[in-house]
C-alpha cells in the first residue's frame, strides 16, 4: 500500500537540510499527524475491546460476529504500525531500517485487502440470506464461514506482495526515506492500478451489487422492518468507502501524471497523499465507534457487555431465516393438500416474507 513519501528536493532545500541537519516536513505532515494520532488513540483500544468482546464475552458466536472479529483483528494489525508512521511524519525521515520499512507497508497492504474482502463477504452474506434463503440456510455454517475467512487472509497476503518489491529505502539529502521505488513508469502504473482495482473497485462493485439485489428483493416483498445487523453492515460499508476512496483517487492521479508526464498532477498527488493516507488509516478506527452507535440502546442494560449483546443479537438473523423457511415449507404442504382436494391450482396463493 502506498504511504507518505517526499517528492524531489531542490538544491536550495538540500543545502538548508545539510546545514540544519533536519529534513523538511512532509507536505501536509501536521494535519496527517493529527489525524493519525487520533486514529491510533481511538482505534487501537476500541478494536482490542471488540476482539475481547467477540472472543471472551460472546456465548453464541454467529457468522456475522466471526467476520466482525477478523475485521477488528485486521484493524488492530494496521494500527500497530501507526507509531512508525507518526515518527516518519514528525521527523521527516525513516529511522527503522529496510526490514521494518517493508514489513510495515506489507502489514498495511494485507489489512486493506482483508478489510474490504471481509466487508464484501458480509454484504454477499446478507444478499444471499434475503434473495436465496433456502440456499443460505444450507451453506451458512461456521465451517464454511471459517474456510472463507481463511481464504480471504491467504489471498490478502498474496495480493500485498508487490509492496515488498516496490518499497525501498531511498536517500533524500542526508536522510533515508521508506519510499516507493518503481524502476520504470510502467511499474508505477501497474502497481497503482493493481492496488486500486483489487483493493477497492472490484470488491466494492460486489458490495454495490449485493445491496442492489437486497433492495430490489425487499421491494418485491412485504418485508419492511429494519434490522440492526443490516444497518450495522451498511454503516461499515459507507465508512470504508468514505475513508478509502480519496486514497485510491490519488493512486489514479499518480497514474495520470505518469502517463501524461504532467508535473502538476504528480505534485498534486505528492501533496495530497500524506493527509489522505492518514485518513485511510482512520478507517481502521471508526468501526468500534459504529458498533457503539448501533448498539447504543444496549449500553444501559448490558454495561461493558453491550458489544457482546450486539454480536449475539445477530443470531436473530439465523433464527428468523429458519422460522421463515419453516413457514414457507408449511405453506407449500398446505397448498398441495388444497390442490389434492379440489384439483385447481389457481385457488392456491402463497406469500413470501423473507427474514421476518
Amino acid at each position: 500500500m502506498n504511504r507518505p513519501s517526499l517528492g524531489p528536493m531542490t538544491n536550495a532545500t538540500l543545502n538548508a537540510t545539510t546545514q540544519s541537519g533536519v529534513l523538511p516536513s512532509l507536505p501536509g505532515a501536521k494535519l496527517g499527524l493529527a489525524i493519525l494520532s487520533l486514529a491510533f488513540i481511538l482505534g487501537f483500544p476500541g478494536n482490542v475491546f471488540v476482539v475481547w468482546s467477540a472472543l471472551w464475552r460472546v456465548h453464541k458466536r454467529t457468522v456475522t460476529c466471526l467476520l466482525i472479529l477478523h475485521l477488528a483483528l485486521a484493524d488492530c494489525a494496521v494500527l500497530l504500525t501507526a507509531p512508525f508512521f507518526l515518527r516518519l511524519l514528525s521527523a521527516g525521515s525513516w529511522e527503522f531500517g529496510p526490514v521494518v520499512c517493508k514489513l510495515c507497508h506489507y502489514i498495511c497492504g494485507v489489512s486493506m485487502y482483508a478489510s474490504i474482502s471481509l466487508i464484501a463477504l458480509m454484504s454477499l452474506d446478507r444478499c444471499l440470506a434475503v434473495s436465496k434463503p433456502f440456499i443460505s440456510q444450507k451453506i451458512r455454517t461456521k465451517l464454511v464461514a471459517r474456510s472463507l475467512v481463511l481464504a480471504i487472509w491467504m489471498v490478502s497476503f498474496l495480493l500485498a506482495v508487490p509492496v515488498i518489491f516496490y518499497r525501498k529505502l531511498v536517500r533524500r539529502g542526508p536522510h533515508l526515506l521508506c519510499d516507493l521505488s518503481h524502476p520504470t513508469p510502467g511499474h508505477l502504473v501497474f502497481h497503482n492500478l493493481f492496488e486500486t482495482l483489487t483493493g477497492f473497485v472490484l470488491p466494492f462493485a460486489a458490495i454495490i451489487w449485493s445491496y442492489g439485489v437486497i433492495g430490489r428483493r425487499l421491494r418485491e416483498t412485504r418485508f419492511r422492518r429494519k434490522r440492526r445487523t443490516n444497518r450495522l453492515i451498511a454503516l461499515i460499508v459507507v465508512a470504508f468507502a468514505f475513508f478509502w476512496l480519496p486514497f485510491h483517487v490519488v493512486n489514479l492521479l499518480d497514474v495520470a501524471g505518469s502517463l501524461s508526464h504532467s508535473k502538476a498532477l504528480i505534485m498534486a498527488g505528492k501533496m495530497a497523499r500524506p493527509t489522505l493516507t492518514a485518513l485511510a488509516f482512520f478507517s481502521s478506527s471508526v468501526n468500534p465507534i459504529l458498533y457503539a452507535f448501533t448498539g447504543g440502546a444496549l449500553i444501559k442494560s448490558a454495561g461493558i457487555g453491550f458489544m457482546a449483546k450486539l454480536f449475539e443479537g445477530t443470531a436473530s438473523e439465523v433464527s428468523s431465516t429458519r422460522q421463515w423457511t419453516g413457514r414457507t415449507i408449511q405453506r407449500h404442504e398446505e397448498a398441495k393438500l388444497e390442490m389434492g382436494q379440489d384439483g385447481n391450482p389457481e385457488n392456491t396463493t402463497l406469500t413470501t416474507h423473507p427474514l421476518e
